[in-house]
């Protein structure tokens, strides 16, 4: 009999642990879930141009993908998961390290605006009673990351619990990468976007979607971040870094199971009460570069002057109240 019991309470866990998909689920559903098992996804990726063989959603399918296995990751461990639509809003293209604030391709919103829109959703995610969160986003950018961080702090000072960026945390961004031979590395050089490593991830998820010209890709190789500036100025610049031409769906399976792995490790240890904070995290990193803090402050100067012409407008409207 005891067995019996046992085995149905097991049966009835797995039947409450699953995937909820918030598009296709009603709000009688929503308020159902229990809010100590149900861990709350946010899948992000930016609308940003990579190059001429990637598409422009490239971060977002791999941040969908990374949700869905994080989610089922989830479920073996007994947690339901609210997972959100993929919210597809971004700060900070590649095209900024060239100082090239308008560029085909590239539809991102301001640092600020972004922090609002999660602070936003913070509020409303916290106010029904969710305290485990984790935001999905893949884009490398550090403002970004920085917005999303913000955001994830105000909703544990705010609510309690946690909202975590896990692309903030450099162990997601230390894993995965691809093994290039000594001349391969040469050819690649310092690459932060579009390049083999990502180019060979996104032939490894979404395939159909890679241009074949990626091929006879020309390189775009750096040797550090300032030498990618220099390479983003000129004119011409085809929106990617690196050497793309050397990337394989192979590759790019490798580099995923890394992350996947990495994620799904990351969460569990949050899940069981490792502080996030004490993590060396992406942004303290890249700062330590000071090319790509300038970059990122050059980029916050532009936002700033983008916003003062769009309150000139609300104010001339009297729509600013």
């Amino acid at each position: 009999m005891r067995v019996a019991i046992l085995a149905f309470v097991f049966v009835t866990l797995a039947a409450q642990a699953q995937v909820y998909n918030l598009k296709a689920i009603t709000a009688k559903e929503v308020s159902e879930l229990d809010r100590q098992k149900t861990i709350v996804l946010l899948p992000d990726g930016i609308l940003e141009e990579h190059g001429p063989f990637l598409p422009v959603y490239s971060d977002g399918y791999g941040a969908e993908r990374l949700t869905a296995e994080l989610a089922d990751a989830l479920v073996e461990k007994g947690y339901s998961v609210l997972v959100f639509p993929p919210i597809p809003l971004g700060n900070g293209g590649a095209n900024i390290i060239g100082r090239k604030y308008s560029f085909s391709g590239t539809f991102a919103v301001r640092y600020k605006t972004l922090r609002a829109v999660f602070m936003d959703l913070a509020d409303e995610i916290g106010n029904q009673g969710f305290r485990k969160v984790f935001i999905i986003s893949s884009h490398g950018a550090p403002n970004c990351n920085r917005a999303l961080d913000e955001a994830g702090d105000y909703f544990q000072d705010t609510y309690g619990g946690f909202m975590v960026n896990l692309n903030g945390l450099m162990a997601l961004h230390e894993a995965g990468t691809v093994n290039l031979t000594p001349e391969q590395a040469r050819e690649e050089g310092f690459s932060v976007h579009a390049g083999v490593n990502e180019t060979s991830e996104v032939l490894f998820v979404v395939p159909q979607l890679v241009q074949k010209s990626y091929l006879n890709a020309v390189p775009q190789s750096g040797s550090d971040f300032s030498v990618l500036v220099k390479i983003a100025e000129r004119e011409g610049w085809p929106g990617y870094f690196g050497s793309p031409r050397m990337a394989t769906a192979s590759q790019g399976a490798v580099r995923w199971k890394g992350e996947s792995a990495a994620a799904i490790d990351l969460a569990a240890r949050i899940l069981n009460g490792a502080d996030h904070h004490a993590m060396p995290h992406y942004v303290e990193i890249t700062q330590k570069d000071p090319a790509s803090l300038e970059t990122d402050s050059a980029a916050l100067r532009h936002e700033n002057e983008a916003e003062r012409q769009q309150q000139m407008w609300l104010t001339k409207r009297h729509l600013d109240k």
